[in-house]
């Protein structure tokens, strides 16, 4: 392993002494930084523990550590869904936007799901599938008409597993 030297080396020392968990295993001896064996040896022994309080004073050791296994799984969950559901930052430039995003994006997470298993396969491949449907706008010296494109066999088998009706052929209907 290379040695540090100058700078570098004092600049990796402050990076240990400022790092959260590191920091408190680590002592100086003859203006060199050292490893703290009886400090380490001391906490070795709650290693794999960790400590969970509760406000409420009803619930047991048991049900706390469930409930806060249970958070784990949720943040998680919507970790991994955020990725499936393509979620991004989205900066919108009115509050009222702002607050009915978070809804919104909240609503997408258990329906990505109910879709999943009512259709029997993943929703990125669902979603793709059904982006596929177009709306046409057609404006002529007649008037003006809107027309979604021909549903897919896939689509159609999607839409009848999750019990959802497929849109009208035509929308809006408007002589000259």
């Amino acid at each position: 392993m290379e040695r540090k030297q100058g700078e570098a080396r004092t600049r990796a020392e402050a990076e240990l002494l400022t790092h959260p968990t590191l920091r408190r295993h680590l002592s100086r001896r003859r203006g060199r930084l050292a490893i703290d064996r009886a400090k380490a040896r001391a906490e070795q022994h709650l290693d794999g523990k960790f400590l969970l309080s509760s406000s409420d004073d009803s619930l047991s050791a048991a049900e706390i550590a469930l409930s806060y296994e249970q958070l784990e799984e949720v943040e998680r969950g919507w970790r991994d869904r955020k990725h499936v559901l393509d979620l991004r930052p989205i900066h919108h430039r009115e509050e009222e936007r702002t607050r009915s995003h978070v809804p919104l994006s909240f609503l997408a997470l258990p329906l990505a799901s109910v879709a999943e298993t009512g259709a029997g396969d993943a929703w990125p491949k669902l979603r793709r599938e059904l982006e596929r449907i177009r709306l046409g706008h057609l404006l002529g010296s007649a008037g003006r008409l809107l027309q979604r494109s021909e549903a897919t066999p896939r689509q159609r088998e999607i839409l009848t597993a999750l019990e959802v009706a497929e849109p009208p052929r035509f929308l809006t209907i408007e002589p000259a």
